[in-house]
Parts: C-alpha cells; sequence; structure tokens
C-alpha cells in the first residue's frame, strides 16, 4: 500500500549510488572492477525505473568487528577506535591485547622524528593514551582521541558521523555508539531523539562496564586511591587447600563393587576435596570416579556447596548398586548415591539432611521409638531438643514438600519394581522388600 509514495525516495537513494560509482578514483582500483560497478548501479536504475523495487534496502553498513580483526584493520565499519590499545576476552578464556597500528604512521605524518616515535609509542602501549607522552604537542592530542579513555570522543560525535552518512545509504548503519559509565537515562534518551532529528534509521548503544564481562575494554577497571581492589561479581574464585590438611577415609561395599572414600578438609572448616579408588586400578568405572571426584572437588573449592551435590547425586541409580557394608546406608542405588549419603553423614546437620532422606542408625532408632511411645500414651513421645522435627506435609508449602523422595525412589533389587517412601527408607509395594534398614 505504501509503494506509491515511497517509489520515487526508493529511486533517488539507488541514484545516489550510481552517482557515487562516478566519484571513485579510477587510479585506485583496476579498470575492470570499476566499469562493472557502474554497469551494476545503471542495471539497477534502469530495472527500478521499469519494474519499481519491493520494500527492501539496496546498502547498509554491516557489523565488521570480526571481519576486521581478521583483517587486521584499526577500525571497524564507521567506527573510531575503541582505545589506542585494547584488550579482548577470547571465547575459549584468557585476553589479548590489540595496538593501533596507524600511530606510527599518523605521529610521522604529523613531523615527528623516527627515534621520537619510538617513544611515543612505548608510553602509548603503557599508559594508553597521549596525554603526557613525551615530545606529542598539545594541539595533537585530538588526532588521537577514540571511543574510550581519557580523550573520549562525545558520544554525540558518533551520532553525527551517522548522520552524515547516512543519505547515502538505504538501509541501516551497524555501529555502536559508546557511552562513559555515568551518563544518565536521561541523555540515553536524548541521544535517542537526536538520531531520530537528524534521520539515522538505527541506533544501538552500549555505556561502559554495564555488563560484567565485556569483550572490548580500554583498560581493566581501577580501584580509585585508598580503595581496596575487589573481585568483580560473578568472578569465581578457588579457594584451594593448604599442603597439609586433615582427611577422612571410609572403605566400602556397594553390591559386589568395593571402594575407598577420601575426603580432605580445610582446617575447621568442613570438607574441600574427595578421592574416589573403586574396583580394580584401570578399569573404566575406577577412571570414571577418578574424573568425577576431580570435578566434585574442583566444584567444592569454588564454593559449590555439598548440599548442592548431595542433592543431585543421592538416589541416582545405576549398576553397580545393593546392600553395602554400612550400617546407616544398608542400601545404595549406585555408588554415587552411597557417597554423597556417606557425605552427607559425615558434613551435614541434621536439618539439613532430613529433606534428603540421610539419616544415621541412631536417629531412626531415635525416631522409631518416640513414635512407640506416641502410640502408648498419647504424646509425641520425644523431648524438643532431640526429637526430629515432626512435619505435617498439609501445612508445608507445595515447593518445600520433599516430592523428589518419591521421584528418585530406586527401583527393587528383588522384582524391579519402583519402591515407595517408608519413613527413611523405601519399601516394595510388589514383593514386600525394603531397602535394607526398615
Amino acid at each position: 500500500a505504501g509503494y506509491a509514495p515511497n517509489r520515487d525516495a526508493m529511486l533517488r537513494v539507488v541514484r545516489k549510488h550510481r552517482a557515487a560509482a562516478d566519484q571513485i578514483d579510477a587510479g585506485l582500483i583496476p579498470e575492470g572492477l570499476l566499469q562493472a560497478a557502474k554497469s551494476a548501479w545503471d542495471e539497477a536504475v534502469a530495472l527500478g525505473e521499469e519494474h519499481g523495487y519491493r520494500n527492501a534496502q539496496a546498502t547498509v553498513l554491516a557489523p565488521t568487528g570480526t571481519i576486521g580483526l581478521m583483517m587486521d584493520c584499526d577500525t571497524t565499519g564507521i567506527e573510531p577506535d575503541l582505545a589506542l590499545v585494547k584488550t579482548k576476552k577470547l571465547v575459549g578464556g584468557g585476553t589479548m591485547q590489540i595496538v593501533n597500528q596507524t600511530v606510527p604512521r599518523a605521529l610521522a605524518k604529523l613531523g615527528y622524528s623516527a627515534e621520537q616515535v619510538q617513544g611515543v609509542t612505548a608510553y602509548i602501549g603503557e599508559h594508553n593514551t597521549v596525554v603526557g607522552a613525551p615530545f606529542v604537542k598539545e594541539e595533537h592530542f585530538p588526532v588521537f582521541d577514540c571511543s574510550m579513555g581519557e580523550r573520549a570522543i562525545h558520544y554525540m560525535g558518533h551520532v553525527k558521523m551517522m548522520a552524515a552518512a547516512q543519505p547515502f545509504i538505504s538501509g541501516a548503519i551497524s555501529k555502536t555508539v559508546n557511552m562513559p559509565e555515568q551518563v544518565t537515562v536521561e541523555e540515553v534518551e536524548q541521544l535517542y531523539i537526536e538520531g531520530w532529528r537528524l534521520g539515522l534509521k538505527a541506533v544501538a548503544i552500549y555505556r561502559d562496564n554495564c555488563k560484567v564481562a565485556q569483550p572490548l575494554s580500554a583498560d581493566k577497571k581501577k580501584a580509585k586511591p585508598g580503595e581496596p581492589l575487589v573481585d568483580l561479581p560473578g568472578q569465581p574464585v578457588r579457594r584451594r587447600l593448604p599442603q597439609n590438611r586433615p582427611a577422612r577415609t571410609v572403605s566400602f561395599t556397594v553390591g559386589e563393587a568395593e571402594g575407598y572414600i577420601t575426603a580432605g578438609e580445610y582446617p575447621g572448616d568442613g570438607i574441600g576435596e574427595i578421592f574416589l579408588k573403586v574396583s580394580k586400578q584401570g578399569s573404566t568405572l575406577s577412571g570414571v570416579m577418578d574424573a568425577f571426584a576431580i570435578a566434585v572437588s574442583l566444584g567444592l573449592q569454588y564454593g559449590v556447596p555439598l548440599e548442592a551435590f548431595a542433592q543431585k547425586f543421592v538416589n541416582m541409580r545405576f549398576e553397580p548398586s545393593g546392600i553395602t557394608n554400612d550400617p546407616d546406608i544398608r542400601f545404595a542405588s549406585s555408588i554415587v548415591d552411597y557417597v554423597f549419603r556417606r557425605l552427607a553423614l559425615e558434613y551435614l546437620p541434621p536439618d539439613k539432611r532430613s529433606g534428603l532422606g540421610v539419616q544415621s542408625i541412631e536417629e531412626r532408632k531415635e525416631y522409631a521409638s518416640g513414635r512407640a511411645r506416641a502410640t502408648e500414651d498419647g504424646s509425641d513421645g520425644l523431648d524438643e531438643s532431640s526429637q526430629p522435627r515432626l512435619i505435617n506435609l498439609s501445612d508445608v508449602p507445595v515447593s518445600e514438600k520433599p516430592g523428589a523422595r518419591i521421584l528418585d525412589a530406586p527401583l527393587c533389587y528383588a522384582c524391579g519394581s519402583q519402591m515407595q517412601p517408608a519413613g527413611s527408607c523405601y519399601v516394595c509395594t510388589s514383593c514386600g522388600s525394603t531397602s535394607g534398614c526398615s
């Protein structure tokens, strides 16, 4: 419906492209390429006048960040350089520094000697600015202004440069307008209004340090004088164990598999690593358990609580599984299930273990005797200091009910049916077998 009002405007845009081709310096490119460009735009104008154009774009300025880096360009697209020395975070980890290679050429163009150029570039490499560099005249500072840093181009300068190029492009310009960290909401609003007033098809902005980890930066964030350095939120910190640390070792049997759990501890501050030795050395199971133990140890040292591991791995089912030699854990649905039940008993308080269904034999006996006394005299049978806390599930919000115990119930080792929770253990409703503790 809007074709007719837009017909002449769209043709005018295409004719501007054709006229721009005539302005290309013939000495800069091969003659055949220049003629092909002019012929292509002649054809574009002719076909447009005959058939018209759909709602389409003839030209845009595309994002060229990665392409620019591969081509060793100092700037990308219609962009000023981000900084004279940029720090880029790599996808696979680590960082790389990108130094502007045009600086020496600019200094030479301004009349500085080779020795002076070398001194200035060395200063820039260390301080990322020409301010304070030896030999550089103050009137030459603006030549080296960038998007970020001590002498940053004002963000409205970005908008005006885009506006100068927009009439020659039928689509939008893929360019980020860099704004300083202290910019206000109102200033962002005015930027968008100015972009609209100048006829831009699109505006994208980025406020410095608005993300915890940004791919490109002018410098690492520095603390103010007298302000202590702190880790940015979201940056994990590994707390390594001391060279000499206490440890607990537990031997176990799950089904026909035998092994050892060794838990290394921070002195007086809980578990920090585990080692698992299972079956014969060199077997697949042994190798998998070694790798699993390393992964869990790293998680513990980076701050993952043991309770989180236990919630994920208790009731995990795979072979080998079965009866154990541990009086507190008579049946395990897998070695991983046993390991985290045992670690929970060793390192987690009773209130955190209750939701996991992990209790020692003494706790189960105390619970059973309390229930027996309650049947006899009508009371709960337990003093307030020692009774496991009895909860009426009808009073508990749905999100807090331990439904995971039902979902994670093991399969019966006798008939293969799924077992049901019975107290702190499990019972098979098909054949009557129990998990060995009730």
